[in-house]
């Protein structure tokens, strides 16, 4: 089981494959770079209360989440309801 959970983590920081964090494991997410254990805890207590909408009522409901750390989650396959950063940016047009 071990071995198996190392790939995976090995997978999603390489960039091969991606997760989303409404049903990423706590392992996955302590895999990513920049995330450390106390981090992961508030995602997941946040997560608890309700899946995340978008990158943008993760970054508001999350503590420390900003456009910057979001888009380094996202640059190594985190995506929020399927939607990398940038996706989810470009999706409406009329936003700038």
């Amino acid at each position: 089981m071990r071995k198996w959970a190392l790939v995976s983590v090995w997978l999603l920081c390489s960039g091969l494959w991606a997760v989303d964090i409404n049903h990423a494991s706590e392992a996955e997410l302590d895999g990513l770079r920049g995330l450390g254990p106390a981090f992961t805890r508030r995602l997941m207590a946040e997560r608890s209360r309700g899946p995340f909408a978008s990158w943008d009522d993760l970054m508001r409901r999350v503590s420390g989440m900003g456009r910057t750390t979001a888009q380094k989650l996202s640059d190594q396959g985190l995506t929020v309801n399927e939607k990398a950063l940038n996706a989810e940016k470009n999706s409406d047009p009329l936003k700038p």
